[in-house]
C-alpha cells in the first residue's frame, strides 16, 4: 500500500475522509467526480454549477444514488447535506466557498474572473485551493499564493495537468544534480493557429467535449498556457516568442531541442517548449545535460541516449484523474504540487485569430477573436501586450489586423473584473506602466 493511500485510510478513520468542493461540472469536473468516487478516503461533498443538471449528471455517473443528491442553496444547506452523507449541488460558488465540512476546493471553471473570485473566497474561509484553471493561474498566480499564506492555506496547481507532470520530471533531474535544457510537452491535437469553433463542432461533440475548449487545444492557446505556468513555476524562459515548437520525434528530442551550437534549434538553455513531433504527445518531457565522465557512461549504457543531451519523457498524463490528489496532499501536507515563483518570468498574451473593428467586445478564449502567444515577460511588456486572462470583454479602441498583438494601446481590458484590478496591482508592483491605471 502506498504511504498516500495509508494516510489517507487512517485521516478517514479518525476524521472522516477528506471532503472536496469542486466548482465546475463540465468534462474535466465530471472527470473529477468520477474518479473520487473510486478512490479511498476522499470524497466529493459538494459540486457547485449554473447547469445543475450537469453537477447532477455527473453524480450519477460517479454511482452516486438519485437519493443522495440534493440541491443546496446556502452554505448551510451545504454542510447539513454533507454531514448527512450526501451530496450537495449548488448555482452558488460562494456557498461552496463558505460550507464548513469542505477541506478543500478544486477550481474546474476555466474562467479566469471566475476563478480568481472563487479562490480568494474559498481562502478566506480557509480553505486549501487546487487550480485547474491554469488560465486564472498564469495571469495572477503569485498574487493568489500570496494570499493563501496569508490565510495559512495551500495554493497548488493541479496534478496530472501537462505543467505539474513536468515539474514532476524536472524535479526528478535537478535531485540528480542535471542540468535543465529544455522542458515541454508533445502537443495532443494538431495545430491550427486559425481554428474556429464552428468548424470543430462534430468532432467535440463526438468527444464530449465543448468546441470553444477544443478549438483553445487546436489554436495553441492551450499549449502557450500551459507552457507559461511551468516557465512562472521554475524560471525557465521562453527561448523565441511563440516557442519553436518543432517537429521532433520522442528520439529526436535531444537532438533539436538544445543549443545552435551543438546541432539544434536553441539559442538558449533552460527554456520551455513544445513538440508536434510524432510519439512525444500525450507525454511531457524534459531534457537535461549531464557532462561527467561516469554518469554519460551509465546513461549510454542504460539505452536513456547518446549524450551529452538526454530527453526524460513521461508518456502520458491523466488529466484530470490525477487532480484528486493534488486535494489530498493539500490537505495531509499541506505544501502544493505546483506554484508560480515570486517574481514574473513569462507571459501568455493575446493574438488576433481574425481582423477586429473598434468597439468590438472580445469573446472568450477559444473562440473567433483572439489565440494566446507566449513569450517572456520582460518582452510582453516592452509591447505593451495585454495579457491572454484579460482578453475576454475587453473593448477593441482601434483596428487590429489578423495576426497583431492585442495591447492595451488597441484595447482596453474590462475594469470590472476582479482579474483586471489584481492584475493592474501586480502590473504596478512589477514597475510595469499600464495606460489608464493610477501612478
Amino acid at each position: 500500500m502506498s504511504h498516500l493511500v495509508a494516510e489517507l485510510l487512517e485521516r478517514a478513520e479518525k476524521h472522516g475522509p477528506i471532503t472536496v468542493g469542486l466548482a465546475g461540472a463540465g468534462q474535466m469536473g465530471t472527470d473529477i467526480v468520477v474518479q473520487v468516487a473510486l478512490m479511498p478516503g476522499i470524497r466529493i461533498g459538494a459540486i457547485s454549477e449554473i447547469r445543475t443538471e450537469a453537477a447532477r449528471d455527473a453524480a450519477l455517473l460517479a454511482g452516486h444514488a438519485s437519493d443522495d443528491i440534493v440541491n443546496a442553496s446556502s452554505a448551510s444547506a451545504i454542510d447539513k447535506a454533507i454531514e448527512a452523507g450526501k451530496l450537495a449541488i449548488t448555482d452558488d460558488l460562494n456557498a461552496l466557498a463558505a460550507a464548513g465540512r469542505i477541506d478543500v476546493v478544486i477550481d474546474a471553471t476555466g474562467n479566469p474572473n471566475i476563478g480568481t473570485l472563487f479562490a480568494l473566497e474559498a481562502m478566506k474561509n480557509g480553505k486549501h485551493v487546487v487550480m485547474l484553471n491554469v488560465e486564472a493561474d498564469i495571469t495572477i498566480g503569485r498574487f493568489l499564493k500570496e494570499e493563501a499564506k496569508k490565510a495559512g492555506v495551500v495554493y497548488t496547481g493541479a496534478a496530472g495537468d501537462e505543467p505539474a507532470c513536468t515539474l514532476e520530471l524536472i524535479a526528478f533531474a535537478k535531485s540528480l544534480g542535471m542540468d535543465i535544457v529544455a522542458a515541454g510537452k508533445g502537443k495532443n491535437n494538431p495545430l491550427k493557429f486559425d481554428a474556429m469553433p464552428a468548424e470543430y463542432e462534430a468532432e467535440a461533440l463526438a468527444r464530449n467535449m465543448n468546441p470553444r475548449m477544443l478549438v483553445e487545444f487546436v489554436d495553441g492557446s492551450k499549449t502557450m498556457i500551459e507552457m507559461v505556468a511551468i516557465a512562472n513555476a521554475t524560471g525557465l524562459k521562453i527561448d523565441v516568442p511563440g516557442m519553436h515548437g518543432p517537429a521532433a520525434t520522442r528520439e529526436e528530442l535531444a537532438h533539436v531541442l538544445i543549443p545552435k551550437a551543438d546541432g539544434g534549434v536553441l539559442n538558449n538553455k533552460g527554456v520551455v517548449d513544445y513538440s508536434i513531433g510524432k510519439g512525444v504527445a500525450p507525454g511531457v518531457f524534459i531534457v537535461v545535460e549531464t557532462r561527467h565522465p561516469r554518469v554519460l557512461e551509465r546513461m549510454i549504457d542504460l539505452k536513456v541516449g547518446k549524450g551529452p543531451y538526454f530527453s526524460l519523457l513521461r508518456p502520458y498524463h491523466l488529466t484530470s484523474l490525477e487532480v484528486p490528489l493534488s486535494a489530498a496532499r493539500a490537505v495531509l501536507y499541506k505544501r502544493p504540487d505546483m506554484e508560480p515563483v515570486d517574481y514574473p518570468v513569462a507571459e501568455a498574451i493575446a493574438v488576433a485569430k481574425q481582423d477586429l473593428s473598434a468597439g468590438a467586445s472580445l469573446g472568450k478564449i477559444g473562440e473567433t477573436d483572439y489565440r494566446g502567444f507566449a513569450m517572456n515577460w520582460s518582452e510582453a511588456r516592452a509591447a505593451g501586450a495585454l495579457p491572454l486572462g484579460l482578453a475576454e470583454k475587453a473593448k477593441v479602441l482601434k483596428p487590429i489586423k489578423a495576426g497583431e498583438y492585442l495591447t492595451y494601446e488597441n484595447c482596453v481590458p474590462d475594469d470590472s473584473m476582479v482579474v483586471t484590478q489584481i492584475r493592474r496591482r501586480l502590473d504596478q508592483t512589477d514597475g510595469r506602466f499600464v495606460p489608464g491605471a493610477a501612478a
